[in-house]
């Protein structure tokens, strides 16, 4: 494999990570605009492990991931008393706290950044990505999911079901969160280094994007979402300066032909449904 190619299939796991810690919360009914904040906490705080404690990063990640998740889970009961527009504010700001936060802590460089000692490799990544996919998958397949699903179509509905709403959104906040910070952690120890300019609000826009592309209803629009953002400005790379507008251009005709997304949980169901005809017929027979 080229270093180009793998440079690449890097960024496309670490965007699936990224990817899959936006749409817990979207998939609750929450938009969250400083998932990068969250991302930068599980990078810096797993790179100041693995650097100082001298732990393996198979070990640091994850612990990034949870005190990101931690963090989240301290913030989460203000934070989620906003709705709409105001939580997307509410969001934001906490992001730039928490870059503004990292800009100001020496121990971790301060503004020139901080180097991370530990490396990983793409094979690496690659688990994590499965993982975590696997994880969000696992969840959406459980009471778990189908709870989320039913706050984010109607809270109201959903409370006088008996859901403890509340608890469900600070639960999908939390667990997006850690998910985002393990994401950074990734970032973190490939690139060999990490700055808070890195993590702007910017990088949630474009995380909160790859989940809307590629569709808010199933746990496939995630991943389909950040291989479209990643791959396809790469496939237009040979239009040099206009690929960038070829891309704008072509993201928009999407949503405008697709505004629900690439995927909704409607065709998941009936390709599965589709699938299992065969088989209930078989049985009949």
């Amino acid at each position: 494999m080229s270093g180009y190619v793998e440079g690449i299939l890097v960024l496309l796991a670490i965007n699936i990570v990224f990817a899959y810690g936006a749409f817990l919360p979207v998939a609750a009914g929450q938009l969250n605009l400083g998932v990068a904040g969250f991302a930068a906490i599980g990078g810096y705080f797993s790179a100041f492990l693995s650097n100082t404690i001298t732990i393996s990063p198979l070990v640091a990640i994850p612990l990034g991931g949870a005190a990101a998740g931690l963090i989240a889970l301290a913030v989460a009961i203000p934070v989620l008393r906003t709705r709409g527009i105001y939580l997307a504010l509410t969001t934001f700001a906490l992001g730039e706290i928490v870059r503004a936060s990292i800009l100001n802590l020496e121990v971790v460089g301060g503004a020139a950044g901080y180097p991370v000692t530990a490396f990983i490799r793409f094979p690496t990544i690659a688990l994590f990505a499965l993982g975590v996919t696997a994880v969000v998958w696992l969840l959406f397949a459980t009471r778990f999911g189908i709870a989320i699903t039913a706050v984010h179509d109607d809270e109201r509905v959903a409370d006088l079901m008996g859901l403890d709403v509340r608890a469900f959104q600070v639960a999908a906040f939390t667990l997006g969160s850690a998910i985002a910070g393990i994401g950074g952690g990734l970032y973190a120890h490939h690139f060999s280094y990490v700055e808070a300019q890195y993590f702007s609000i910017s990088l949630s826009i474009s995380i909160v994007l790859y989940v809307l592309l590629g569709g808010t209803q199933s746990v496939l629009g995630p991943l389909l979402g950040a291989a479209v953002f990643t791959l396809l400005p790469e496939l237009l790379r040979g239009s040099a300066q206009w690929r960038y507008v070829l891309f704008a251009a072509i993201l928009i005709v999407v949503m405008v032909v697709r505004p629900q997304g690439l995927v909704t949980g409607a065709q998941i169901r009936r390709l599965l449904g589709m699938r299992s005809d065969p088989d209930r017929k078989e049985q009949a027979a």
